[in-house]
């Protein structure tokens, strides 16, 4: 099979599945909701807020506060993406098919990650401009320093997301266990890690905690302390905790049996 007729294969695959397009659907609803509420809620509090707070107000990041659980769905997708083919025994079908596991494997990282970016970057610019609308005098605007590059780091985030999300799952062959490592990796790990003075350090080396970097225009994250990268740093060190996974997942696929 020519690798156009791979892609095309992968698009169908991802287009008839309702439960990957309800999966991006809900973190696009869910980032843009929840960021809106929360904007609100400044809005109204931000004479309240304690001085130091008000002087470290990030507008840009505010608008993203529902990607905390946004990408939750996002992860999701990537898991469902790879794991159904395992779980449906279609990974045996798919392989005849496409013999050469490479362009197997790359036909689907490119089409998934292609659709995340897609969905990723409409969420960010919609989060954005819905939520500065909603912040009143304490928005920003896009045209600001670092906030352009926010707005599109935000869309980059979820599909680097994606694409660890689909690496490991290619490793573990199982959307149940990818899920029970990577939710409770974000949302448990990480920042219990993240508030604990002795393992601070740690948690700025995670792919979550250090891809967020790209989204803040205000330096400061964990406990007021500054990260020892930047933002173009930080999603580096994303982009490579997604590239060791999909790797490994290359490893896993050419060594072992459908």
């Amino acid at each position: 099979m020519s690798f156009p007729a791979v892609l095309r294969s992968e698009w169908t695959k991802i287009r008839t599945v309702g439960s990957t397009v309800w999966t991006l659907a809900a973190a696009a609803v869910v980032t843009v909701g929840m960021s809106a509420l929360l904007c609100v809620f400044i809005n109204s509090q931000f004479e309240n807020m304690p001085k130091e707070q008000q002087l470290s107000f990030d507008p840009t990041m505010s608008s993203f506060a529902g990607m905390t659980l946004g990408q939750a769905a996002v992860i999701v997708f990537g898991v469902l993406v790879v794991g159904t083919e395992y779980s449906t025994g279609m990974i045996r079908t798919s392989l005849a098919a496409v013999p050469r596991r490479g362009s197997f494997l790359a036909g689907k990282l490119l089409v998934a990650t292609a659709l995340a970016l897609a969905v990723g970057l409409a969420t960010s610019f919609v989060s954005f401009f819905t939520g500065q609308a909603l912040l009143g005098e304490h928005s920003i605007g896009i045209g600001e320093p670092n906030v352009l590059r926010a707005v599109f780091g935000a869309g980059l985030y979820m599909a680097v997301i994606a694409v660890f999300a689909m690496g490991l799952t290619m490793v573990l062959r199982s959307s149940m266990l990818a899920l029970g490592i990577l939710l409770p990796l974000f949302f448990l790990v990480s920042p219990i890690l993240g508030s604990v003075d002795a393992t601070q350090k740690v948690a700025y080396f995670f792919p979550n905690v250090a891809g967020s970097r790209i989204m803040q225009t205000v330096p400061a994250v964990l406990d007021g302390s500054e990260p020892p990268y930047g933002p173009w740093g930080g999603f580096g060190i994303m982009v490579a905790w997604a590239a060791l996974a999909v790797a490994a997942g290359y490893a896993v696929l050419r060594t072992r049996d459908a």
